[in-house]
């Protein structure tokens, strides 16, 4: 073989050595860096609602939310789709309209309600710790909160 063939060739490989990184790296004994897992895969909200995505001015907004232990939520609903991961504590999420209640947990991925007045309770011993989603259209808000009845 020519020396320049060669050249290139062994150029090639270690470039493409570096740019695959440790994860191809030649030891297959070696852990992987990266290790992906689905949390959820669905097209339904928690109520069973089809997801609707903003379908202009789509803005998406993350935020971390902390419930203090027995804290309960105001009742609320969302105008445009939410996500929540659990990373701590227990969230019990009720729809007051129908009375129907379910417990999250650290590692549960929530697809919330939308337009359903529903209200959420830290009920175990620890902060609730989401990381919360919205997509919503332009500057939107995603929380309503609904007006207390007066006497």
């Amino acid at each position: 073989m020519h020396m320049t063939t060669i050249g290139i060739r062994a150029t090639i490989l270690a470039a493409a050595a570096l740019a695959a990184g440790p994860a191809f790296a030649l030891d297959d004994t070696a852990p992987q860096p990266v290790v992906v897992t689905p949390l959820v895969s669905t097209n339904v909200t928690a109520a069973g609602q089809p997801i609707v995505l903003p379908q202009k001015d789509a803005r998406v907004i993350a935020s971390l939310f902390e419930i203090a232990p027995g804290a309960t939520l105001p009742v609320h609903k969302h105008p445009s789709m939410r996500y929540a991961y659990v990373l701590e504590g227990e969230l019990l999420v009720t729809n007051v309209e129908t009375g129907a209640a379910t417990t999250y947990r650290a590692g549960d991925f929530i697809v919330e309600m939308l337009d359903i007045w529903h209200q959420g309770a830290s009920v175990g011993p620890d902060t609730v710790r989401l990381v919360v989603i919205d997509q919503v259209e332009g500057d939107v808000q995603n929380t309503l909160l609904r007006a207390k009845a007066t006497p």
